[in-house]
């Protein structure tokens, strides 16, 4: 059975430090939140929560669109095939645009 990592305490530091990671990445592929997860000792889950706080979920923003740039550079370069850059950045656009929809609830109450 696999056991689940403890989830690590919030730091103000890491939005600094990922944005960092995301920047001067130069490992294999493209940099990739659960790489970065993984290099800091937290799950990608992990990652979603620290969102709630406004100068991390800043950065992961700017972080997606390193990565997406990063993915662009690399297809037009020819180092990652155009057709799978095309494909993720579409997933990742949905994934981000159900999750901004999702997550709001708004109910009116009309009192004559």
């Amino acid at each position: 059975m696999k056991e689940r990592k403890r989830k690590k305490a919030y730091s103000p530091e890491l939005a600094g430090r990922m944005y960092k990671f995301f920047l001067t990445y130069d490992g294999v592929g493209a940099p990739s939140f659960s790489k970065f997860a993984r290099s800091i000792g937290v799950s990608t889950e992990d990652l979603e929560g620290y969102r709630k706080k406004r100068n991390f979920d800043a950065a992961y923003r700017e972080c997606q669109e390193i990565r997406r740039d990063y993915l662009i550079d690399g297809a037009l370069q020819k180092r990652f095939d155009g057709s799978f850059t095309k494909f993720l950045i579409t997933l990742e656009a949905e994934n981000d645009a159900a999750r901004d929809t999702g997550d709001l609830l708004l109910r009116l109450e009309v009192k004559e």
